[in-house]
């Protein structure tokens, strides 16, 4: 995989800016960026200046001044990538932006592909793999909870957990194999209780990580919200009303909502997706039942489920609408009870037996045309999201490869339990052994594959 060119990009945002920045990577990226590098009178070429400093000067290219810019210059192994580097930054224009790139070309370098920066500080130790796939997630972060966990991962929080586990089963593993060595003395190196002990800590720390995925996977991409319910109960003006604008179209015509509508709020960090969707009734309009069967299946994919009832609907009706919607253990649901404003709330209350009417599922009693307890709302759904894992600085799994590698290594750790518990022959062991390490390894990149790093580092954009 080690590639000695000098590669150059665009490391900014592509189209026209106030600045741009420019970046080479590589063993003759000094003396590349010095082929266009014009300093002023008296000064010295970039080759010789200290790492780690910034030179002003003019990018020019066959004897014609293209721009005025800054040269940073990144020496080895002190940079990103671990290789010389040198940032140029112009001016935001996209003619000079590529008149840059086709001087840095013509001088020997080559377009970076995508990830490329990133790939090259892997494979030269700056980072493991999952720090490396965590600035992907930090450049595609779109909220504080987002921001934060990939923050952690990049920081190492989540290697660091993985690479105590390798450290605490490599000891036990070599034990294990040195016995293979003299299996026919009948020897015994490694402490079986120690070591059971070990696997069980290590099935439990696993675990605790798989079961994290779900959390991170919802801050990563946005909470699936659905609202559902009759027509004509208010979905629409609850969905205008938590975006604070007029997204959908309210009408007291029944059926007007015929498709999903979807947008994203931010509530505290956590990005929420909501769904209205079309009102759930029999009808005869082809174009409404269509748009029905769209809300059931918006209702499998949603992680959690608003389901709006009209104030005046009776217990059984409710209790008959949350049977209808099949939910699964995973989802969550919010009963609220809407229109609070055209009736007494405390009469509603005794009507439907009280707030715990429909445990375990919770109860709201709003008005989304008046805004009425609206806020309650926020605070529940932040708690479907159980957002305090992070709050307590908690490792969280937000990447599927990774989910995948510690579902495998789980499963080998059950194994080997089991096979503790009935004194299974130690190579037996030792094989669930190296596959938990194998496994885990495959997190952090210390057992990987050209085209495990290729699926990776290809999603990436270029000039990271």
């Amino acid at each position: 995989m080690k590639d000695e060119s000098t590669i150059c990009a665009i490391a900014t945002a592509p189209g026209m800016g106030a600045i741009a920045i420019i970046r080479l990577s590589g063993n003759k990226a000094i003396d590349i960026a010095d082929s266009v590098y014009k300093a002023p009178k008296g000064k010295k070429k970039l080759l010789t200046q200290k790492p780690n400093t910034v030179h002003f000067g003019s990018v020019v290219c066959q004897g014609n001044t293209i721009d005025e810019g800054l040269f940073t210059v990144f020496k080895c192994p002190h940079s990103y990538t671990g290789e010389d580097v040198v940032e140029i930054s112009c001016h935001g224009s996209v003619f000079i932006q590529q008149q840059i790139l086709q001087a840095l070309t013509n001088s020997g370098a080559r377009l970076a592909e995508p990830g490329e920066f990133t790939l090259r500080a892997f494979l030269n130790g700056k980072m493991d793999l999952s720090q490396a796939e965590a600035v992907a997630d930090l450049i595609a972060s779109e909220s504080d909870a987002a921001h934060k966990m990939a923050m952690d991962q990049m920081r190492g929080g989540f290697s660091a957990e993985i690479g105590k586990l390798r450290e605490q089963l490599l000891h036990f593993s070599s034990l294990l194999e040195l016995e293979l060595d003299f299996s026919e003395e009948d020897v015994e190196f490694a402490n079986r209780k120690d070591l059971k002990r070990l696997i069980d800590e290590i099935h439990k720390v696993i675990q605790h990580l798989t079961d994290s995925f779900s959390l991170g996977n919802v801050i990563k991409h946005g909470v699936p919200v659905a609202i559902v319910g009759k027509t004509n109960v208010g979905k629409s003006t609850l969905l205008n009303t938590l975006l604070q604008e007029d997204k959908a179209l309210v009408s007291e015509i029944a059926g007007t909502t015929r498709d999903a509508i979807e947008d994203v709020i931010n509530i505290k960090g956590i990005r929420f997706r909501f769904i209205d969707t079309a009102g759930i009734r029999h009808t005869t309009d082809t174009i409404e039942s269509l748009g029905i069967e769209r809300t059931f299946s918006k209702i499998s994919q949603a992680s959690v489920i608003l389901l709006l009832v009209d104030a005046k609907s009776t217990k059984d009706e409710i209790i008959r609408q949350i049977k209808e919607l099949k939910l699964t253990k995973e989802q969550h649901l919010i009963v609220i009870i809407n229109k609070i404003d055209l009736y007494n709330e405390a009469e509603i209350e005794r009507k439907l037996g009280g707030k715990n009417s429909f445990a375990p599922y919770p109860i709201l009693f709003l008005s989304a045309k008046h805004h009425i307890h609206t806020n309650l709302l926020h605070e529940l759904l932040l708690e479907t999201v159980q957002s305090q894992a992070l709050q307590a600085s908690d490792v969280v799994v937000s990447n599927a490869r990774h989910y995948e590698a510690l579902k495998d290594a789980l499963e080998a750790a059950t194994r080997a339990s089991t096979g503790l518990e009935t004194s299974l022959p130690s190579d037996l062991i030792a094989q669930d052994i190296r596959e938990i390490l194998h496994y885990l390894g495959q997190i952090t990149g210390e057992i990987t594959t050209d085209e495990v790093l290729g699926n990776i580092f290809k999603n990436f954009c270029i000039g990271k």
